[in-house]
């Protein structure tokens, strides 16, 4: 497994491409912007892009979606609670297309060889979620390095965030965080430091 990490677009959106090795199957977590640059580095590596993951459904991490199916085909996978959602910025709600896979806590997904396992993280959003693949946990905007995503957006609630954070914590084992902003990190390490990780294994 490999996973590689494109800055893409004026608010420093993390996508990653999620890649099999084996099969050069891949997926992309949350195209946020810049669709030629997530393109070309999925054609310079000849990898086939079989699925797009969503953390939530916020402009900064859907706005190369569209292109990025047209081009590739993939299957678009993300939580039925952020349909209808408001993109920031914007007065139209979030309308995923047609062929879209809704998924929920525990539902696992298939990339090549490799199995992502959905986990329900809300409170940055109504219908966060996170992806769990071999030792590699995407967290979106639900656990950021020594931090979380805000909750003072339409959608947002700190207690249900502080519930996420917790899940989040209690997994067993330790794994890479890749949020969906800012440096990548340790869970062992936010565990033992993230201010609101902490508040949230203390009971909020």
């Amino acid at each position: 497994m490999l996973t590689k990490t494109l800055e893409v677009g004026h608010f420093g959106t993390n996508c990653y491409v999620l890649i099999d090795e084996k099969s050069l199957v891949c997926a992309v977590v949350d195209p946020g912007a810049e669709a030629n640059t997530i393109m070309d580095y999925i054609e310079d590596n000849r990898l086939k892009c079989e699925a797009i993951l969503l953390t939530h459904a916020h402009f900064d991490h859907t706005g190369a979606l569209l292109p990025l199916i047209e081009e590739t085909g993939a299957t678009l996978y993300m939580s039925k609670t952020e349909v209808g959602a408001f993109i920031l910025r914007s007065e139209t709600p979030f309308q995923p297309p047609e062929g879209t896979v809704f998924v929920s806590e525990g539902d696992e997904i298939a990339v090549g060889g490799l199995i992502v396992r959905v986990l329900e993280t809300p409170g940055h959003t109504a219908g966060g979620l996170s992806f769990v693949c071999g030792d590699a946990l995407f967290s979106g905007d639900t656990l950021f390095r020594g931090s979380c995503g805000r909750t003072d957006l339409p959608g947002g609630n700190m207690r249900v965030q502080l519930a996420s954070l917790k899940k989040l914590a209690e997994l067993p084992g330790d794994y890479d965080v890749f949020p969906g902003h800012a440096e990548a990190s340790r869970l062992s390490i936010e565990r033992e430091h993230n201010p609101y990780m902490l508040r949230a294994l203390k009971g909020f």
